[in-house]
């Protein structure tokens, strides 16, 4: 039984497309939908640099989400919403381990498969590792 659904979002377009089955899904089986952003940190830079990115991205984070939860006010499923700092998939992959999310849901950019294979996709790592079942929507 699906009780927690973790959705990736970034407000991408193939983000919108899996909030869209997130939501169905939820709906459906009457589960919690929970929503992380990912505040990705700066590769290189000096500290003052890394923190002010971190926290510009943050507030990125929070802006892209703000337009959902206003959509989602009134429908009736549950919703948490978070920003993390890190890895997407790693986060991700976090998140659903302490919070014993049932089902993650992930858009997919549709990269080239030359970069799929060069820098691996976040779905994909959330595929070959998650602690649960996976929906990678295109």
């Amino acid at each position: 039984m699906i009780k927690k659904i973790l959705l990736g979002y970034d407000g991408s377009a193939s983000a919108d497309k899996a909030l869209a089955f997130a939501l169905d899904l939820a709906k459906h089986y009457s589960a919690e939908l929970h929503f992380l952003a990912v505040a990705r940190p700066p590769e290189f830079g000096t500290e003052v640099e890394t923190e002010a990115v971190i926290e510009n991205s943050r507030h990125h984070c929070h802006r892209v989400l703000a337009p959902v939860k206003t959509r989602l006010a009134s429908e009736t499923v549950r919703t948490e919403f978070h920003v993390a700092v890190g890895n997407p998939a790693e986060q991700m992959l976090r998140y659903a381990e302490q919070h014993a999310v049932n089902h993650i849901v992930v858009g997919h950019r549709g990269h080239t498969l030359f970069a799929r294979w060069l820098i691996g996709s976040i779905a994909r790592q959330v595929v070959a590792h998650a602690p649960c079942a996976v929906t990678v929507v295109r």
